[in-house]
């Protein structure tokens, strides 16, 4: 009996996930609703913060704002991200590809531990990490903003080439 109002239950949802999601585009035509499926997300070049090659896609909020956010980041296989730091706690589940850890103010890809895609983490502010990528792997990041990104050594800082 159970079975049957399960299965009732999940035609009704998916009758409703139709009805507000039309044949086209992501579920968010105004109704507050907003669901992505991986065809629907859009991603575009990385901020000037990252390291050449990573693109992202921002799925909820503004980043560079207060308030939440969640935006996910792909980046192709042999990405490095060199020691860094955020002013806020960092939250991070692996979508797919291995996204290899370590910690400390050195990059060493032997001191990694890698997170296969389904791992999530969370360390504290001010916590000195890198990352480097086996395999094209997508990261979701999520938290309070506004996010932003303070590198160990500022010659590591791709935006240094860009100040005047």
């Amino acid at each position: 009996m159970w079975k049957i109002g399960l299965m009732l239950l999940l035609l009704l949802c998916a009758t409703i996930l139709q009805s507000v999601h039309g044949q086209h585009g992501p579920m968010n035509k105004g109704s507050g609703l907003s669901i992505y499926a991986p065809a629907e997300i859009k991603w575009q070049q990385g901020p000037t913060s990252l390291p050449h090659g990573a693109l992202i896609a921002v799925l909820e909020g503004d980043p560079s704002k207060e308030g939440p956010f969640v935006f996910r980041v792909k980046v192709p296989d042999g990405y490095r991200m060199p020691p860094h730091t955020h002013p806020k706690l960092e939250r991070v589940t692996v979508i797919s590809g291995i996204f290899n850890l370590g910690m400390g103010e050195k990059f060493d890809e032997n001191a990694t531990t890698p997170l296969p895609a389904g791992s999530y983490g969370c360390w504290p502010p001010g916590m000195k990490h890198f990352v480097w990528a086996k395999g094209e792997t997508i990261v979701q990041f999520h938290g309070m903003g506004p996010w932003s990104i303070v590198y160990v050594d500022p010659k590591d800082d791709p935006r240094q080439g860009l100040k005047k």
